[in-house]
């Protein structure tokens, strides 16, 4: 297993492990499926994006997403992260979440946060494993296919504010 920053030829492999999430309704409000294309953008935009590898294959990724366009806010990001289904449960969600912290902080972010939805223990099991507190609670914060689901806010202090 192996993480590195993703490159151009990921996009599509991205998008198929995006879209399983999607498709699980487990992780994201999306119902839209993605493309290449849109996995494209973020790379020509340049938002930090690792995905992690077993045998040469890519299995997750993680991006951080700009959190405002406000330029008080340009170190701070909302992060994602997504495990192929064949290879969820094997601690690569943890593995490429670790390295997108660690790519985050090298390109001078300050914090990161995230949605998690709160019936997804697994993803918050693994925000507390890497250190991200729990802030609070959104209620209700969104419908997913005619039901409120409630979303828990995870953030996690980079670099020069943990000090």
């Amino acid at each position: 297993m192996k993480t590195r920053e993703a490159e151009p030829g990921d996009a599509g492999t991205i998008a198929r492990i995006y879209n399983e999430g999607i498709e699980d309704r487990v992780a994201t409000f999306d119902t839209e499926l993605r493309t290449a294309d849109d996995i494209l953008g973020w790379l020509e935009d340049d938002y930090p994006v690792v995905v992690a590898e077993v045998d040469g294959e890519v299995r997750a990724w993680a991006v951080a997403h700009p959190y405002s366009a406000r330029a008080v806010y340009s170190g701070v990001a909302d992060y994602s992260v997504y495990v192929s289904r064949e290879s969820r449960g094997r601690g690569l969600g943890r593995v490429t979440l670790a390295a997108l912290v660690q790519e985050c902080e090298a390109r001078g972010y300050w914090k990161l946060l995230s949605r998690i939805f709160l019936e997804t223990e697994a993803s918050l099991a693994l925000a507390r494993s890497l250190g991200f507190r729990e802030v609070g609670v959104y209620r209700r914060h969104g419908k997913l296919d005619g039901r409120w689901l409630d979303c828990v806010i995870v953030e996690r202090l980079l670099g020069e504010a943990t000090r």
